[in-house]
This record gives C-alpha cells, sequence and structure tokens, in this order.
C-alpha cells in the first residue's frame, strides 16, 4: 500500500465522516421539529414507540442522535421513562438502514438498471442539484434539502473513496492476519466497540467494516463480532448525554446500554452454539457490504423481538443500578418548570425555540397577573396580594435569565431564517415582559407604602386611576393575546393605544396640579401617584415593544423598528381616529 493510497483512505474517512454528519444534520433541520413533536406526544403502546423510534432513526440517519433526544425529553418530564424503552429499541432499528444504503456501493454488474441504482451513479447529479439548491435559493426549505443532497453525495463518494483506497491492503499480510486475530469473539467485539465510542456513531462504524470488506480479507468469523461490538459502543453518546442529568434520565442511558449488553450476549450465545452445533459455511467466506448490512440489520430486530416483552424489567433493572436519591429528586422538583429547555434539545433548533417559546407564553401570562395583581392592591389592599407580585416577580426574574441564557446558546446553532427571527422576537420579548413585572412591583410598593402610612387619594382621584388602571390592564391583556397568537395585524393597533395611554398620563398630572393648587391633595400622595402613573405609561411602552417584536416576525427588521415613526398621525389619519377611540373608552370623568 503506497503513500498516496493511505492518503486516499484517510480522505476517503474524512469525507465519509463529514457527509454523515452533513446527511444528518439536513435532516435534522428539514424536519423543523415535527419529528421530535411525534415522539413528545407518544402513546404507552409498547410497538407504536419502537415503529416511532425506528422512523425517526431511519428520517435523521442516526441512532445516537434519536436516543439522545429520548434522553432529554425523560429529563425534562416530557416522556415517561416507560415510553423511552420502545423508542431506544425502535432506534438501532432505524439505524440499520444507513448500512443498506452503503451496501449499495458494491453493485458490480453490466446491466444499465443495476449500474443507475449504484449509488456513485446517481450522487453526482444529487451534488450538482443540492449545489444548486444551496447557492442560489432563498428559500431556507430548499437550501436544507441541498444540504441532504450534498451531504448524501459526499458521504458515498467518501464510501467508494475509503474502498477504491482499502482494496491494495489485501495484499499485506500483516492486514489480513489482522483480521483472522478478530475471528476470536472477544476480541473482534472489543474492536468494534472501541471503534464505535471514538467516532460515536455507529452507522458510520458500520461503514467503514463495510468498505474494508471491498479487500476481500474480512470473513464472517471476523465481522459478526465486530459488529456485536459496534452496538455496544454506540451507548457511549447516550451514557455521556446522561452525565449531569436527572435520575430518570440516566435510568434511559443505562437501559440503552442494557438493551444492546443483553440483546449482544443473547444474540452471541444463539449465534455460536448454532455455529458449533451446525458448522456455519459462510464463516469462511469474505464478507461483503450486504452481508454486513443483513447481520446488523437481523442482530437489532431479533434484540428487540426478544427484550420487548421484557421492556418493563428493564425499567425496573435501571432503577436498580440507578438508585433514588433525594436530594436530587428534590432539586429536580424545584427545576422542573424550567425542564423542557434542556440543552440536548440544541442539536434541533427549531424544536428548541418552540419549545421555549411555550415558556415566554407562560412567562406573558404570569407577567399579565402580576400586572393585575399590583393594581388591584392599590384600591384593595391586600398584604397576601402584595406578597404574590413579590414571588411572581422573583420567579420571573428567574424566568428571563434562564430563557435568555438558553437563547443565546440557541443563538450560535446554524439556524433557519424563521428561527432566527423568531430567536431575536423571544430574546426581546423576554426582557419587555420581565421589565413589566418590575413596573408591577413598583406598583405593589407604593400600595404598600400607602398602606404603612394610612395614606389614601381623594375620591376623584380613585376614580379616575381605576380608569387609567382599567386601561392598563388591557392593553397588556391585547399585547399578551397577540404574542401568543402572532397576530401581526392586531400587533399595529397597540401603537396608537399606548399613545392614549400617553395623553391619559399627562392629562392625570394636570389634573392632579389643580387638586394640589386647591388643597385637596398632599404633595406626598402627589409623588406617589406621579410614580404610579410613571410606572403605567412604562408598562404601555413595552407592550408596544412587544407588538413591534411580533411585527418582526413578518416584515424586514428595518421596517418593524421605522413603523412608529412612519406612521401618520396627523388629524383625520386612521392611527388619530383608533387613538381618539380609545381616549372614548378610557375617557377620565
Amino acid at each position: 500500500m503506497s503513500l498516496f493510497d493511505l492518503l486516499g483512505m484517510i480522505g476517503g474517512l474524512a469525507l465519509f465522516l463529514y457527509g454523515m454528519h452533513m446527511l444528518s444534520e439536513g435532516l435534522e433541520k428539514i424536519s423543523g421539529g415535527r419529528l421530535e413533536k411525534v415522539l413528545e406526544s407518544l402513546t404507552n403502546n409498547k410497538i407504536k414507540a419502537v415503529l416511532l423510534g425506528a422512523g425517526v432513526t431511519a428520517v435523521i440517519q442516526s441512532s445516537s442522535a434519536a436516543t439522545v433526544m429520548v434522553i432529554g425529553f425523560v429529563n425534562s418530564g416530557i416522556m415517561k421513562l416507560s415510553q423511552a424503552v420502545g423508542i431506544i429499541m425502535g432506534a438501532n432499528v432505524g439505524t440499520t438502514i444507513t448500512s443498506w444504503l452503503l451496501s449499495l456501493t458494491g453493485i458490480e454488474s453490466d446491466n444499465l438498471l443495476l449500474k443507475l441504482v449504484k449509488p456513485t451513479s446517481f450522487s453526482p447529479v444529487l451534488a450538482m442539484i443540492g449545489v444548486i439548491f444551496i447557492m442560489f435559493l432563498k428559500n431556507s426549505k430548499k437550501r436544507d434539502l441541498g444540504i441532504i443532497f450534498v451531504g448524501f453525495a459526499i458521504l458515498m463518494y467518501g464510501m467508494d473513496m475509503m474502498s477504491s483506497a482499502m482494496k491494495p491492503l489485501s495484499e499485506i499480510p500483516q492486514f489480513t492476519g489482522l483480521f483472522t486475530m478478530f475471528t476470536n469473539p472477544i476480541l473482534g467485539l472489543l474492536a468494534g466497540m472501541i471503534l464505535t465510542a471514538i467516532i460515536q456513531s455507529s452507522s458510520a462504524s458500520v461503514g467503514i467494516l463495510q468498505a474494508l470488506c471491498t479487500t476481500g480479507t474480512v470473513t464472517y468469523a471476523a465481522a459478526v463480532p465486530i459488529i456485536l461490538g459496534q452496538n455496544i459502543g454506540t451507548c457511549v453518546t447516550a451514557m455521556m448525554s446522561g452525565v449531569g442529568a436527572g435520575r430518570n434520565a440516566k435510568r434511559a442511558a443505562v437501559i440503552h446500554l442494557l438493551f444492546n449488553i443483553i440483546g449482544t450476549g443473547i444474540f452471541a450465545s444463539v449465534f455460536y452454539l448454532s455455529n458449533a452445533i451446525f458448522s456455519f459455511d459462510f464463516m469462511t467466506q469474505a464478507a461483503d457490504g450486504a452481508g454486513i448490512a443483513v447481520v446488523h440489520t437481523g442482530f437489532n430486530i431479533l434484540a428487540t423481538l426478544v427484550l420487548l416483552p421484557f421492556s418493563n424489567q428493564l425499567e425496573t433493572l435501571s432503577f436498580v443500578l440507578v438508585k433514588t436519591d433525594e436530594e436530587e429528586e428534590r432539586q429536580a422538583a424545584e427545576n422542573a418548570v424550567f425542564a423542557r429547555m434542556d440543552e440536548r434539545f440544541l442539536s434541533t433548533p427549531s424544536f428548541a425555540i418552540e419549545q421555549t417559546y411555550s415558556y415566554v407564553v407562560k412567562m406573558a401570562d404570569l407577567t399579565k397577573e402580576s400586572v393585575d395583581d399590583a393594581m388591584r392592591s392599590l384600591f384593595e389592599y391586600d398584604k397576601k396580594i402584595v406578597k404574590e407580585v413579590e414571588r411572581k416577580e422573583n420567579l420571573l426574574d428567574r424566568y428571563e435569565d434562564e430563557i435568555s441564557g438558553y437563547l443565546v446558546k440557541l443563538s450560535s446553532r446554524n439556524l433557519t431564517e424563521q428561527d432566527s427571527r423568531k430567536l431575536g422576537m423571544l430574546l426581546h420579548s423576554v426582557g419587555d415582559l420581565e421589565r413589566i413585572s418590575d413596573h408591577a412591583m413598583n406598583i405593589a410598593d407604593c400600595a404598600k407604602e400607602m398602606n404603612k402610612k394610612g395614606q389614601g387619594f381623594s375620591a376623584k382621584a380613585t376614580e379616575e386611576l381605576r380608569i387609567f388602571s382599567a386601561a392598563v390592564i388591557d392593553i397588556v391583556d391585547q399585547s399578551v393575546n397577540i404574542f401568543k397568537t402572532e397576530d401581526g395585524d392586531a400587533a399595529k393597533m397597540v401603537e396608537p393605544f399606548e399613545e392614549a395611554i400617553d395623553i391619559l398620563q399627562k392629562e392625570m398630572k394636570k389634573r392632579h396640579t389643580k387638586r394640589l393648587r386647591k388643597g385637596k391633595c398632599t404633595a406626598e400622595l402627589g409623588f406617589v401617584l406621579s410614580d404610579i402613573t410613571n410606572n403605567y405609561e412604562r408598562i404601555a411602552d413595552h407592550c408596544s415593544n412587544l407588538a413591534i417584536n411580533i411585527m418582526q416576525l413578518y416584515e424586514d427588521d428595518a421596517h418593524a423598528h421605522e413603523y412608529v415613526d412612519s406612521l401618520e398621525k396627523g388629524e383625520g389619519s386612521t392611527f388619530d381616529k383608533t387613538c381618539r377611540e380609545y381616549l372614548e373608552r378610557y375617557k377620565l370623568p
């Protein structure tokens, strides 16, 4: 084997691994989080769980990715451990589709139809189509499809390049002797396990073995134990994912390992016992790509059929191996509210964004409740209500920290244009919601201070403040509903509402000044009223920001930011009429 053959083998391996990564990434992106939602809505039907696990893994071409995803679901409480067992088994079956695709590279025939089926024949066409999609199309879905095409072509080209570079190895006695050593089941199993653990992909590991088979030196006696070891080695990714996760997530990773170890033990015992009795002739024959695919698929299907009826026992065994830690369980319960923002979901950005969006919706509802409680405390003071506003403020501060930190991590991932827009919208909205809750806390503090000093506004000032409060509560309700429904048209109605609240604030100050001159109000209470109305006005400002954030989802950033400045506010304009309608609705007596 020459130096150039060695370089060709290394280059082929690099292209093969990169192509597999690119293909898997493209498939995950084009799924747009839909596959994860299918898994999330899984029922307790074990057979359905296996089929879903196999289907999702076949689509994203990675059992490791599917298993890590499941561990994330279990850790977040979205999925029960009992549901995860079937999906993990199905993922092992689904990953075998890759070995069948790779086996097509070994087709040798003069038949035109068979030649066309060979991936190396049609992958150049896919590569060209993919490059055109990536370079010249703006539609993100079509560009993701282009990534899939190019990834598949690179994968197949790398496989073919590896196979060609490895053929001269058949002439090297030391190399052929190496595989004689691997006919020892223990050594072969260890070799497959170590290789797969290093590259963290059983599909890639099986592909490398299929490439080695083109040398004609790999017998089934050597290939079978290597394949068994590869199935155990692929558990490394899931085990690493379980580090630092909750107890149930660790148990899911352990179930994945147990399934493969027990399955390997059963398959190896039956296979080698049968071989000892019947002496399989094919064991001394050279393995090929299709044969590797048959063994790989046969093992995973047999292991699933045998172990699926004992899934409850696997779950029980995982509880024995990963014992309950009361302190950890207590902390997990406290953090459960934020569990859906699991870092494992960062590898599937579309789904991660949807999960985060659901948290911002909860944050919006909490903020609305906080504003309602704070304003109620002004007119019906209750120490419990003020305490509740304080509790929600602390919780909303944590929401902002958790969500903002998660979104910052997510922003470094490869996002589609729409996902990037939504991420920006969420990041800005979280800040606005937290600031609204701060102003609600300020209002509650004003109520607390007035109660402590035994102060109260005049009947006229109280009546005016009730009307002003109703307007602010309504703009908060309107903005939160717009955020939850992502209604871009309704969002355009918030700015004239905010303008009406600005006018109301000025009118409140003017009326207070008149009462102050007439001696109907004290200067101290005047400062309190001014503080309250300033917080009202700030809340309305942030409601306006929330509306503009929603508009950014559907319009260019520049257009959204310039929207307020570009509005025609002159007398008789739509903006002016809408503003006057709001002023009429909340007319001060």
